[in-house]
């Protein structure tokens, strides 16, 4: 296979990802590693580096679209990313040591933490009361509705969202992907943040976690711009043309089925992982 064909083939593999991250809510970075590892048996440092590279690419895009429409919440946003920062880097400097079998569980587990989060209930927390760090800290907001009508929220138990975040980055430092999973987790499930807050605060947020690991695998030459370029493209067209397909397509049926894909993909890695095929 020529570098040519190789490219190309690669940067379609990656539009598909990246569109079907985007249709699904799981975001490029999910779909890439275990195409890249799985599919054109990349090296799994190698493959982390590249998903970084397109986690900061899509995150810069979509997360710009949610800034502007208001949903985002920024201040929370950049509270907790020091905790993701702080975690991102430390990840990335043990990632480089780990070997490849270990990688490979560990982004199981988080696959499968993926493919359930997507069948929890959505819920907006209307009503909780904020606690008084989170006030001192001004990090309530207010979302736009579908009315044109704007509703404000509180949030509490801000320690133990931080704490998670902490443990989101080093994940991400480790698996190369924005760990949005554990990110939403934290601000929906422990801080009562409404839902779509939630998902685009941890969007806005991915980008920034993506570079201060990418910083680490830069210095250990772990991302090829021949491997990263094309992945990088291609997840980010993808998302942009996932985007609006959003708008008009009905993808709760391709979210289940691709639930179910991810969950095989992340028991065939586990497996491989304890069976050392990596």
């Amino acid at each position: 296979m020529t570098i040519l064909t190789f490219t190309l083939i690669l940067l379609l593999a990656a539009y598909s990802a990246g569109l079907l991250g985007s249709l699904t809510g799981l975001g490029g970075g999910v779909v890439v590693i275990p195409v890249l590892t799985l599919g054109f048996g990349v090296d799994f440092h190698y493959a982390i580096g590249a998903a970084l590279v397109a986690s900061i690419a899509t995150s810069s895009g979509s997360g710009s679209a949610y800034v502007k429409e208001g949903i985002t919440n920024i201040r929370l946003g950049m509270f907790l990313e020091i905790a993701t920062t702080l975690g991102a880097v430390c990840g990335a400097a043990v990632a480089i040591y780990l070997n490849n079998n270990v990688i490979a569980v560990i982004y199981g587990g988080v696959l499968l933490l993926t493919a359930a989060m997507q069948q929890r209930r959505k819920s907006d927390h209307e009503g909780v009361v904020g606690s008084e760090a989170a006030r001192r800290l001004k990090l309530f907001g207010t979302w736009p509705q579908r009315d044109g009508t704007v509703r404000a929220y509180q949030l509490r138990n801000v320690g133990g969202g931080f704490g998670v975040m902490y443990v989101a980055g080093v994940l991400s430092g480790i698996l190369g992907i924005g760990s949005g999973v554990l990110k939403v987790l934290a601000m929906d499930s422990l801080m009562k943040v409404p839902f779509k807050v939630s998902t685009t605060t941890s969007n806005f947020m991915m980008g920034v976690t993506a570079c201060a690991s990418a910083v680490v695998y830069v210095q250990r030459g772990v991302i090829v711009p021949d491997i990263a370029f094309p992945v990088m493209v291609g997840v980010l067209l993808g998302a942009l043309t996932g985007a609006r397909l959003l708008k008009t397509m009905n993808v709760r049926v391709l979210r289940q089925i691709f639930c179910v894909a991810i969950t095989l993909v992340a028991l065939n890695m586990i497996w491989q992982g304890f069976s050392g095929q990596y």
